[in-house]
């Protein structure tokens, strides 16, 4: 019986060796900290050379564990948009913070309301959304907001106290991959091309009858009236989460 010998090394797969290795260190209580120690590994795939993870070799990791759909998500197309005050760019449960000038808007009203839709100025707002939720606030000033900057209580129907919006039946279909600008868009369209229902929470946020300012407002070109706003204790700073 003849004995032959075949090449078979095309055939083995890839072989991975022990770079490195991360052991995460938590104290006990309900306010643990976190400490994490990188560990180099020897030919023989021993933990040698212990030291605490530096910020390189952590951005590093970062890199490897990241895909092209993560990093584009809320990536701005060019120049980043002036009007964004925080960005938290991680796929999925990324968040967006921004500011949008006074301006003039086109506004739905549920018949129950008694209030005819149409145009009308709204004040500054200062914006903070997800793919899945946003919540508005409005501001005393077009200037850019700064983290002391106090956020008042949006002027509108279907917004919660904390700033939640109730989008009712509204679909909201945001992609993984969108831009930034798309992302402010989407949102804005959202939130004023659906149906102003009713107030929530603690009733008025304002001082006075939101119904009535609504109704002095639609079909006009009277600039929102700022002084009626109410603070809700909150400043920007509160947002940048």
């Amino acid at each position: 019986m003849m004995n032959t010998r075949e090449d078979m090394t095309e055939s083995f797969g890839t072989l991975y060796h022990p770079k490195s290795a991360l052991v995460f260190y938590k104290t006990k209580g309900t306010d643990a900290d976190m400490y994490v120690e990188h560990f180099d590994m020897d030919s023989f795939g021993n933990p040698i050379n212990a030291h605490p993870l530096t910020v390189k070799e952590a951005q590093a990791l970062a890199m490897a564990l990241s895909t092209e759909k993560d990093t584009a998500f809320l990536k701005a197309k060019g120049v980043m948009p002036a009007n964004i005050l925080h960005i938290n760019p991680i796929e999925d449960k990324g968040t967006l913070v921004w500011h949008t000038k006074a301006q003039k808007r086109q506004l739905y009203f549920a018949e129950n309301l008694g209030l005819p839709s149409g145009t009308a100025n709204v004040p500054p707002m200062v914006w903070k959304a997800s793919r899945k939720a946003v919540a508005v606030f409005a501001v005393g000033t077009d200037r850019r907001p700064k983290e002391n900057t106090p956020l008042y209580h949006a002027p509108f129907f279907n917004v919660y106290d904390d700033g939640n919006v109730c989008m009712g039946t509204v679909s909201i279909d945001i992609e993984n991959s969108a831009s930034a600008e798309e992302f402010m868009t989407a949102w804005e369209t959202y939130f004023f091309n659906s149906y102003f229902t009713h107030l929530l929470g603690g009733g008025n946020r304002i001082a006075g009858n939101c119904v009535s300012l609504w109704k002095s407002l639609v079909g006009t070109d009277e600039p929102f009236p700022k002084d009626i706003l109410k603070k809700n204790n909150r400043t920007l700073k509160s947002l940048l989460r």
